[in-house]
């Protein structure tokens, strides 16, 4: 598999993009890769990039896009920050990558037993990490099940998991409403913003289209 060129790229939708991502997670679910000699795509690439989709995920370990969707060198833009929300540097980010570098999707990736969420369920405090954790405290309130105060925390997993879905909504709100490049972009059908959940037990995304 070759690196994109402004040519490939050119042949790229909103919804090829996402099917691409579909197939290549397929692929690691069945550890399998594509055949694609990343030197070669080093070289390449060398003198400029072409990638048809923009993922922001999670810094989790667990969870590098680039292995997920089975993708090589050029192929993605990706953000990662704990808890993949956004801020102005991301959004400003995005805009970038899709406005001036050409790319066809958005995709917000949320996973399964995000510590990040699991900080914010618990309203933990620890240095800058407090400030941070505040931006994900709307997806926590947002999760009105179990009412049971107890049951809202780091310990009840489905809440958890529920808590890191809902963020991914939300998040995905916040690019629409914050970034009138992004919001004008996916009106006129030129990107598509999706969110989809990464399970860390069997290596599949989940996709959420709006």
């Amino acid at each position: 598999m070759k690196a994109h060129t402004r040519e490939t790229q050119a042949t790229m939708t909103p919804e090829k993009s996402l099917q691409y991502l579909i197939e290549g997670n397929k692929r690691f679910q069945d550890n399998l890769k594509a055949n694609r000699n990343l030197l070669e795509q080093v070289n390449d690439t060398s003198e400029g990039q072409f990638p048809f989709a923009t993922i922001l995920s999670c810094i989790d370990s667990r969870v590098s896009a680039e292995l997920v969707f089975d993708q090589g060198l050029g192929d993605i833009f990706s953000v990662r920050i704990a808890g993949n929300f956004v801020n102005d540097d991301i959004l400003g980010s995005m805009e970038f990558a899709c406005k001036l570098a050409g790319t066809k999707l958005i995709v917000v990736l949320g996973h399964t037993a995000c510590g990040a969420v699991k900080g914010a369920c618990d309203d933990a405090k620890l240095g800058k990490l407090t400030g941070m954790l505040s931006k994900i405290k709307p997806a926590v309130n947002a999760v009105t099940l179990p009412e049971d105060y107890s049951l809202r925390n780091s310990g009840n997993i489905e809440f958890v998991n529920n808590v890191a879905e809902q963020n991914v909504m939300l998040t995905i709100d916040k690019i629409l409403k914050d970034s009138e490049v992004l919001a004008e972009m996916q009106s006129k059908g030129e990107i598509k913003i999706v969110g989809a959940m990464y399970d860390i037990h069997s290596g599949a995304v989940k996709f959420y289209e709006q």
